[in-house]
C-alpha cells in the first residue's frame, strides 16, 4: 500500500533503493504517528469533514493501534511503504471506508514533519535529563573532593594547584553550557508544522491553532513553506547539540584515560570497570573511556552530514531529507548511551588523595610563593623575579600553601551558583 497510490507500481530496483530502509526506522516514529492522527481528526470534525459519530470511532481505531505499538506488537508489514501507510490501512482493514478520512487536509510531508517534531521533542528532552543526571554526578563529586588537590596543566606541562573539586565541578558547569545549545533545538523542534500539507497550505479550512495546541507544541510554524523548510533545520540544531554535548564527554573521556595512565596515577577504577590484554598480564585498560571518545569525537561529525544533505536545496520537500533519519536515529540514541555509561562509571572512580607528595610536583607553587610575597607588600614583577630566581638556581623550596577564596576557584568552587544556572536553562523545557 502506498498512500500515493495511483494505480500502478514502480519498478522494483526503485522502489527498493528510494524506500531504503526506512520502514525499520519509522518504527521509531509510529506512536507518534497516531497521536498526530489522533489530534489531526479532531481537527476535522470541528470543521465538519468527519462526522460528529465517526470520530469516536476513529479515536478507539488508533487508541487501538497506539496500545499496539507501546506493547512492541506494531510491525510495518511487508509491502507496506512506511508507517503512515501501515497505520492508515490498520484502520482501513479495522474500520472500513471511514479509515481513510484521516487524510484529509494533509499531505505525507506535514505528517512526517509533525511525526518528527514530536519525536525530537521527546528525544531531546531525555538528552536533557541524562545531561542532567551527569550534571548531578559531577557536582556531587565535586563537593566530595574538593578538598583534595591535583596539578593543573597548561601546555599539558605542570602549571598551578588545581583539585578534584575543580576537574569534576567545571565539566559539570560545561554541561550546562551544552545544555543551552539543547534548550535552543528543543525550541526549534517545539513547533507545529501540521496544516503545511505538501508545503503550499490547504484549501480545506483547517484550524491550525487547534492542532498545536492539542499536540502541545509551544507554536506552530504558521507560513506553510517554512513548515517545510523546517526539515532538515531541526536535524540541524539537534545535531549541533548532540554535538555540544559530545564534545564536553569526549573531553572528559581523554582526561580519565590520561589521568588513569601510570605515570599520572590520579584516578583509578575497579579491575571488573576495564578490560585486559591478551598477551600483557598486567593491563587494565580503560576501553569504556576509549570507545566513548571515539563515539563522541563521531557524534560532532554529525552536523556536518546534516548540513552536506541540506545545504543549497532549493525551496520545498526535495527526498534527500529522508535519508536524515538514518544519521540523526542512531545518534540520538548513542548520545544517550554515553550520557549513561559515563554517569555509570563515575559512580566506581577512585581518587588518588596523595598526588601532591610527589617532589615533581614542587613547582606547581611557584605561582602561590609569588602571590604571598606580593600580598606582604613586594611589587609583583620583583617576587616574581625572586622566585624565578631560586627555580633558576635550584633553590627553591615551596611552602605547599593554597588559599584560593574567589568565585570559582579551589575555595569557593560556586557549585550552588551552577546549579541555579541549570536551573533557568531547565525551565525551557518546561521543568
Amino acid at each position: 500500500m502506498k498512500l500515493w497510490d495511483k494505480g500502478y507500481e514502480p519498478d522494483k530496483m526503485i522502489e527498493t533503493f528510494t524506500v531504503g530502509n526506512d520502514r525499520e526506522l519509522d518504527l521509531r516514529l509510529a506512536r507518534y504517528d497516531v497521536e498526530g492522527s489522533m489530534a489531526h481528526i479532531r481537527m476535522l470534525e470541528s470543521i465538519g469533514l468527519i462526522g460528529k459519530e465517526e470520530l469516536p470511532i476513529l479515536l478507539a481505531g488508533l487508541e487501538e493501534i497506539r496500545k499496539e505499538i507501546l506493547d512492541g506488537k506494531f510491525t510495518i508489514e511487508e509491502g507496506i511503504e512506511d508507517v503512515h501507510s501501515q497505520v492508515e490501512l490498520l484502520l482501513t482493514q479495522r474500520l472500513g471506508d471511514v479509515g481513510k478520512k484521516i487524510h484529509s487536509g494533509r499531505s505525507r510531508n506535514d505528517q512526517v514533519l509533525v511525526d518528527l517534531k514530536l519525536y525530537f521533542r521527546d528525544e531531546i528532552r531525555n538528552i536533557a535529563h541524562e545531561t542532567v543526571h551527569l550534571f548531578d554526578r559531577l557536582q556531587a563529586l565535586s563537593e566530595q573532593y574538593k578538598e583534595v588537590l591535583m596539578p593543573g596543566y597548561t601546555h599539558l606541562q605542570i602549571a598551578m594547584p588545581s583539585s578534584f573539586g575543580l576537574w569534576f565541578g567545571a565539566y559539570a558547569e560545561t554541561l550546562v553550557d551544552d545544555l543551552q545549545l539543547v534548550a535552543a533545538a528543543y525550541r526549534v523542534a517545539n513547533q507545529n508544522p501540521l496544516g503545511s500539507a505538501a508545503g503550499y497550505g490547504s484549501s480545506f479550512p483547517l484550524n491550525r491553532t487547534m492542532t498545536t495546541e492539542l499536540l502541545h507544541f509551544e507554536t506552530m510554524h504558521y507560513n506553510v513553506v517554512a513548515a517545510q523548510m523546517s526539515r532538515g533545520k531541526t536535524e540541524r540544531a539537534t545535531a549541533y547539540a548532540i554535538g555540544a554535548v559530545a564534545s564536553t564527554l569526549g573531553r572528559f573521556a581523554m582526561d580519565v584515560c590520561l589521568f588513569i595512565n601510570q605515570n599520572f596515577g590520579f584516578i583509578s577504577f575497579p579491575d571488573e570497570y576495564t578490560t585486559g590484554s591478551s598477551i600483557m598480564p598486567h593491563k587494565k585498560n580503560p576501553d569504556v573511556f576509549e570507545i566513548m571518545r571515539a563515539k563522541c569525537n563521531r557524534l560532532q561529525s554529525v552536523a556536518g552530514e546534516v548540513a552536506l544533505m541540506t545545504t543549497n536545496l532549493p525551496v520545498g520537500y526535495q527526498r534527500d531529507f529522508q535519508l536524515l533519519k538514518d544519521v540523526m536515529f542512531p545518534a540520538i540514541e548513542e548520545i544517550k548511551s554515553c550520557l549513561t555509561m559515563c554517569d555509570m562509571m563515575l559512580q566506581h572512580i577512585r581518587i588518588n588523595r596523595d598526588i601532591l607528595s610527589d617532589p615533581k610536583y614542587d613547582y606547581l607553587f611557584t605561582v602561590e610563593d609569588v602571590n604571598r610575597l606580593a600580598l606582604q607588600g613586594i611589587p609583583f614583577r620583583e617576587a616574581y623575579r625572586q622566585i624565578g630566581m631560586q627555580v633558576q638556581n635550584h633553590t627553591y623550596s615551596p611552602t605547599r600553601e593554597v588559599h584560593h577564596t574567589h568565585e570559582g576557584s579551589i575555595g569557593n568552587l560556586c557549585n550552588d551558583h551552577i546549579r541555579e544556572k541549570l536551573l533557568r536553562v531547565m525551565k525551557e523545557f518546561g521543568e
